[in-house]
């Protein structure tokens, strides 16, 4: 896909707090008797994306699209293998050591499965309270205020702090994991799935305290998932991902009341209904997704979609244009109807 990057200010001027520029993370794939390199997974390849102040852009795909990788390298919890990642204007892609040290503080990170990221072998108060030590805060005393106030921001009770992991339900652990990403008072939370692993009578809790602590903190997020439905509800933007690549980009409204991308049709066409005699076509994909390590040429999506072409055009790349006021889309005869009036 021929990409170009979305606009790089928001609406009224301001410069983007997180900006990507072409970015790509690519994993070696090893096989042999010595382990030598045979050929790179391309988990995200080429994505250029922005985040405001303050704003919510939600990241959606199937499962293995590359979402949580191109999360982890925001936090730098993987390096690039190229493009930058700009942290209010600073590419932060190389930095190492104590130059990296100060963005820790500002990026943190909550994920999908807070049974597995909180240890069990710690209280709940030495969890909170170790990000405040590495970062400088000396005094217990201090500490101990700290953890009990991000508690009460939470909706746990102050005792919590003596207690372990183990002890609390599904949604109470991820209050802790979000307890100790806003600790530090960052400026972005990455958001890695952080209601999949929930109830759906939990869900709604936890996106309500994430929306109010955003209020509250003036939090950016990017929040990644596979449900669109919960992605509408918590989004400013949101950003379709198919095979590594942003395929849809758009405001979570345009997106969802005028989606162009087969793909992102899909999507919404498997989204249930809570009427249950409502009824609405429902678009099956052929096949499955191809394997990132050996891509078809072409529009990666076009072997899947219902949408139908040729297959020379099958080969040809798709465009990355802006046919409406921050309305981003891959332009491709099997990608968008009428795909025409979008090349003028």
């Amino acid at each position: 896909m021929i990409a170009k990057n979305d606009s790089p200010t928001g609406s009224n001027g301001e410069k983007p707090l997180l900006e990507l520029r072409n970015l790509r993370k690519y994993f070696p794939v090893k096989g042999g008797v010595f382990l030598r390199a045979k050929a790179q997974l391309k988990a995200v390849d080429d994505v250029s994306l922005h985040i405001q102040p303050g704003e919510t852009l939600g990241l959606v795909g199937e499962s293995g699209c590359g979402k949580s990788t191109l999360g982890k390298c925001v936090c730098r919890l993987h390096d690039a293998t190229e493009g930058q990642v700009l942290f209010r204007g600073q590419d932060i892609t190389r930095l190492r050591g104590k130059s990296l040290k100060p963005f820790r503080r500002d990026i943190q990170m909550i994920f999908q499965d807070p049974a597995e990221s909180l240890n069990s072998r710690h209280s709940v108060g030495n969890i909170l309270e170790e990000p405040l030590l590495i970062h400088g805060v000396k005094s217990p005393a201090e500490r101990r205020q700290r953890v009990a106030k991000l508690l009460d921001t939470v909706g746990l009770s102050k005792d919590s702090a003596d207690r372990f992991p183990f002890e609390f339900s599904g949604g109470q652990r991820q209050r802790i994991g979000i307890a100790r990403a806003i600790s530090l008072n960052p400026e972005l939370v990455v958001c890695d799935e952080p209601v999949s692993a929930l109830d759906v009578s939990v869900q709604s809790q936890i996106l309500n305290l994430m929306m109010d602590l955003q209020k509250e903190f003036r939090l950016s997020y990017l929040f990644i998932a596979h449900d669109l439905a919960v992605v509408k509800h918590i989004s400013d933007r949101i950003a379709i991902m198919y095979l590594g690549k942003i395929v849809e980009l758009g405001p979570a409204e345009e997106i969802f009341r005028n989606p162009l991308h087969a793909y992102t049709k899909a999507l919404i066409s498997a989204i249930p209904l809570p009427e249950p005699h409502t009824k609405r076509e429902r678009i099956i994909l052929k096949g499955d997704v191809p394997s990132p390590i050996d891509p078809p040429p072409g529009c990666a999506f076009a072997r899947r979609s219902w949408i139908h072409c040729s297959e020379e055009e099958m080969n040809q790349p798709g465009e990355f244009r802006e046919v409406q006021p921050g309305h981003w889309v891959e332009i491709h005869p099997a990608t968008v109807e009428n795909y025409q009036q979008y090349l003028a």
